[in-house]
């Protein structure tokens, strides 16, 4: 009878232990990176071709934005621009003609300079030719005066071309992280603006579990360190992960009010954030526990 009083109570102190074992050292949520895509341009959405729960890469197109105005005003600068290349090549040509001139007229100077020296030619006859050699280096001053400010109209255009080559980059709405669609706030053929939300993406391939430990727990854990996630499985079970405490909050704050009873909200707590690799068990808004 004693022996079996012993094997009770030893069954039971066994029990119990392990229950204690077995419990969490803290409670909390997951949370995942949330971001909100919007438009960077107005106008029509012309594409719009992803859905809810789809898996998309960084830099992946999730809608384009009517780029046709952009395309048009495009085609007006291109041809503004060679307009301006033309005038240059013009004012080019001229020079090139004023450059030969002054060739032949530089010859004409030196044989006229001659035959001043034997009085075969007027000193008149000389100066004409010097004046139309400073004449023509003016010109050629002017013409390459000309251009530059051609060229600077030239850069003008350049810049609006860039300009416009920017807003059609922009046109086109690019996922800025790798993640899952969540929510979608419009469709293609509607009007859209600029920084008008059009898709949240969650990145759910690492998830967060904040908790909440009491002053007592600071001692036992720190950043870095390994942990165990667990959440439900069935009504009794739990299914286990591995996560790291990546942050602990250095600022005490009450329980937050979706935790336990109304006593418990005015205990004074610290946040700790545990991030693990998610097989896609694990959503946004979920209750898990860790076990330190």
């Amino acid at each position: 009878m004693k022996t079996n009083l012993f094997l009770i109570i030893t069954a039971f102190l066994i029990a119990g232990c392990k229950n204690k074992a077995d419990q969490a050292d803290a409670y909390g949520n997951f949370e995942a990176t949330e971001v909100i895509v919007s438009a960077e341009t107005s106008g029509r959405i012309m594409k719009f071709d992803v859905s809810e729960g789809t898996e998309i890469a960084r830099g992946t197109e999730i809608a384009l934005v009517d780029t046709t105005l952009f395309h048009l005003q495009k085609a007006e600068i291109n041809a503004g621009m060679k307009s301006v290349s033309t005038r240059i090549s013009s004012i080019n040509a001229q020079n090139e003609i004023l450059n030969q001139q002054i060739a032949n007229l530089k010859v004409n100077i030196a044989r006229t300079e001659n035959m001043l020296k034997n009085d075969a030619a007027t000193q008149k006859q000389y100066d004409d030719l010097t004046g139309q050699l400073a004449v023509m280096e003016k010109q050629i001053a002017a013409n390459n005066t000309q251009k530059a400010s051609v060229a600077a109209e030239l850069s003008v255009y350049e810049a609006k071309k860039a300009t416009l080559n920017e807003q059609l980059a922009r046109s086109s709405v690019k996922s800025p992280v790798k993640g899952t669609i969540i929510e979608k706030y419009a469709e293609a053929g509607e009007l859209t603006a600029a920084g008008k939300p059009l898709v949240k993406i969650a990145d759910l391939s690492v998830i967060r579990l904040t908790v909440y430990v009491s002053g007592a727990q600071l001692g036992s854990i720190k950043v870095g360190q390994d942990c165990t996630v667990r959440i439900d499985d069935g009504k009794k079970a739990y299914k286990s992960f591995t996560g790291k405490i990546s942050t602990i909050s250095e600022k005490a704050e009450f329980t937050p009010k979706i935790i336990q009873t109304k006593e418990e909200r005015v205990t004074l707590v610290y946040a700790v954030n545990v991030e693990l690799n998610n097989d896609g068990t694990m959503k946004s808004g979920m209750p898990g526990e860790v076990i330190f």
